[in-house]
């Protein structure tokens, strides 16, 4: 049994310029979703990814979307990023401090409420989100234990 590794902070510089710290989301359960505009499974996953998000928010859930899309895809990006209930940012540096290059899309992280990493995309064979893997790993971390 592989114990949750503890990751360095990250930070998302959104669309519209803020900044969301994963330091500042101790106490919420954090998932990280690298995607693209040019990537048809991520394009599939998002909306999906955003109605859960939008469902468990008040249940703690924190969604931080990053795209890979380059600055001259600013437009494409926003289109899509307007129609999801979460924060997104252009990623920039595709060498992230804590979880390497991301060089495979779509890949997600997700974050305990103790900043734990206990789902590591690298690690996922299928990676994409589906209703089941969401309902397997994530809801479980948002049940609050009485």
């Amino acid at each position: 049994l592989q114990l949750p590794e503890e990751r360095e902070t990250f930070a998302l510089t959104t669309l519209d310029g803020r900044q969301l710290n994963t330091r500042d989301l101790h106490g919420k359960v954090v998932i990280l979703t690298f995607w693209a505009t040019w990537c048809a499974p991520c394009r599939e996953e998002l909306p999906l990814l955003s109605r859960y998000a939008q469902r468990h928010a008040r249940n703690g859930l924190v969604v931080l979307g990053f795209s890979l899309d380059t600055p001259d895809k600013l437009d494409e990006v926003r289109q899509v990023a307007k129609r999801l209930s979460f924060p997104v940012g252009l990623l920039g540096d595709p060498h992230v401090p804590g979880y390497g290059r991301i060089w495979h899309l779509p890949v997600n992280f997700t974050i305990d409420r103790e900043g734990n990493l206990v789902d590591d995309g690298w690690k996922d064979k299928d990676p994409v989100w589906t209703q089941e893997r969401l309902g397997r790993i994530v809801t479980p971390l948002l049940q609050i234990p009485r």
